[in-house]
């Protein structure tokens, strides 16, 4: 086992800076709204790139999720019309409605990423 003067640590600079409680309530706000628990992480990835972007990715998720379904539904109508020779107009009308689900849900996402700056 090594002992503690003999460990070599890949961030071996130590940087100091000062905040009054105010500024580090901030700090442990906004670490907090994103999700990262290490304020060295926080600083380094704060220092280095100027910004964090924590994006919320669940109107994605739901869209893949209604991706999955429309290609699932329109796969089982595609089996029918070659077993059958035809498809049901209820079936089409079922598709047109997932169809506008999926574009409501492509609206939303690109509306929420023209609010990133």
């Amino acid at each position: 086992m090594k002992d503690k003067k003999s460990v070599v640590r890949a961030r071996n600079i130590h940087l100091h800076f000062c905040v009054n409680e105010e500024e580090r309530e901030l700090i442990r706000e906004r670490m907090a709204s994103i999700g990262v628990t290490s304020m060295g992480a926080y600083f380094r990835k704060m220092s280095i790139d100027g910004y964090i972007i924590n994006l919320d990715l669940t109107d994605v998720q739901e869209m893949v999720r209604l991706l999955k379904i429309t290609a699932n539904n329109l796969n089982q109508y595609a089996k029918r019309a070659n077993e059958t020779g035809s498809i049901y107009a209820a079936d089409i009308e079922d598709l047109r409605c997932r169809y506008d689900s999926l574009r409501d849900a492509a609206g939303k996402i690109m509306k929420g990423l023209a609010k990133i700056e």
